[in-house]
């Protein structure tokens, strides 16, 4: 029902594109398709005006997310992942506010990006081996967004959300948002400085960092020193870490990680997002963890991962306990998966960012249904498949069977009126060629200014 409230405009045609989603018998390849299920009681004339002119109060949504049950770690812990996804539109050339997207091409591995709408998306992690997320949000990233600036805004509405939902107070732990490589996560620790947040992410294998700056040598005055002793990740002896953990894994076999605290990179101002910094350049602190496997599926020499903590003092969390935290993140690479191989997330071929949005919130919608209905779902499985129990269910279980229970639920949307086709359009009439929009580039560093 809050979903439902939550759309002002075409409520019900939006609320039966939902369950058509939900109730096909197959992944969902296109929207006229959806428009023939029994549960859609509309034509996909009625599909495509709802997606055109419907309306969804996004902030209404994104509150009721924040109030339902968060998967938690052992600690009580709130671990959110970020991650970027992009919906492919390389051929939409009257479609505006694209970007080059990152998208490996799987024929030559040549080419990384194609021009598409990126969307950020967080969702909550849980603490165990599950393909299951709690998507919260979802934000557009536009050509020119500060992709730092555009995290680190949608990071604090996260955490008002969550504090008005009763979902974090204080004394919780700080809620933990794990990245991957492509965020600038240094930057990041500085916009939050004063948010109660941690950050966990990837970084590069060859970049410097700094031990702090020790006081002057020498009798002469001057200036004091701004780094200390350089720390080359690519070096392959390093310095005594602060703490060291080996475990033995099921899929690495012998993991070692090893950290060291209060790390800092040399800023720049030519760096994105430094270059309007007033005053000095801040010394960024955090620590650094170096993770070692001792094989990795797929790979005869697997390469050391280096991670960075936002917590300075190495000796205030556990080394082994950050490393499998990370390896959570990928739990939503199953949401995304999910996302646009069976829910059809990037199958409608709409023209305008702003009915994308709108079809976007509606899979996050249905995605919410399906872990609102994982306690009434049985296991109809195929004769080839392993039976499960009902904790360990996953999100295309539960939705083969959410027909029988939208069946005992119900539905608030309303029947459809009896009516005739429309005129169409007026005889004589002409239009002019629809405007195309070249694809932008996002903004990750400013130019360096000439003398």
């Amino acid at each position: 029902m809050e979903l439902y409230a939550a759309m002002p405009r075409r409520a019900d045609a939006l609320f039966e594109l939902v369950d058509a989603v939900l109730c096909a018998g197959s992944a969902v390849v296109s929207l006229p398709e959806l428009s023939l299920q029994s549960v859609h009681r509309r034509g996909h004339g009625a599909m495509y005006d709802a997606l055109a002119a419907g309306r969804i109060e996004v902030a209404r949504v994104r509150m009721a997310l924040a109030g339902l049950e968060l998967p938690r770690g052992a600690d009580r812990q709130i671990s959110i992942a970020l991650d970027v996804t992009a919906w492919p539109r390389p051929d939409a050339e009257c479609s505006p506010d694209r970007l080059h997207c990152h998208r490996p091409c799987r024929c030559d591995g040549v080419r990384q990006t194609i021009p598409g709408w990126p969307y950020q998306v967080a969702a909550a992690l849980g603490g165990g081996r599950t393909s299951w997320t709690g998507p919260l949000d979802a934000v557009r990233l536009g050509p020119s967004d500060d992709a730092t600036a555009v995290t680190a805004a949608q990071i604090q509405d996260l955490l008002a959300r969550l504090r008005e939902a009763g979902q974090w107070r204080e004394g919780d732990p700080e809620v933990l948002f794990v990245l991957d490589s492509g965020y600038d996560i240094v930057r990041l620790t500085w916009l939050l400085r004063h948010e109660p947040v941690r950050l966990l992410g990837r970084i590069r294998a060859d970049r410097v960092m700094y031990h702090p700056p020790g006081r002057r040598k020498g009798p002469t005055k001057g200036r004091q020193p701004r780094h200390g002793e350089a720390f080359r990740l690519a070096d392959s002896t390093h310095p005594d870490p602060v703490q060291e953990s080996t475990t033995r894994h099921d899929r690495f076999g012998r993991v070692t990680a090893r950290c060291w605290g209060r790390l800092h990179p040399k800023l720049e101002r030519r760096q994105g997002g430094w270059a309007d910094h007033p005053g000095e350049l801040p010394n960024v602190e955090g620590t650094l963890v170096h993770l070692a496997v001792e094989y990795l599926p797929g790979h005869r020499d697997p390469k050391p991962l280096w991670l960075w903590h936002s917590v300075p003092d190495a000796t205030a969390h556990d080394v082994d306990r950050l490393w499998r935290i990370f390896l959570r993140r990928f739990d939503i690479e199953h949401t995304f998966r999910f996302f646009k191989q069976t829910l059809g997330m990037t199958r409608p071929r709409l023209r305008h960012p702003e009915q994308a949005d709108r079809w976007i919130w509606l899979i996050i919608a249905a995605y919410a249904q399906l872990r609102l209905a994982r306690a009434l779902a049985s296991d109809l499985r195929r004769p080839w498949e392993k039976p499960l129990t009902q904790e360990q269910l996953t999100p295309g279980r539960v939705r083969r069977s959410y027909p029988r229970i939208r069946q005992i639920l119900g539905t608030p949307a309303r029947p459809p009126k009896a009516s005739r086709p429309g005129p169409g359009r007026p005889p004589g009439r002409s239009t002019s060629p629809a405007p195309r929009h070249p694809v932008g580039k996002q903004r990750h560093k400013k130019d360096t200014p000439q003398p």
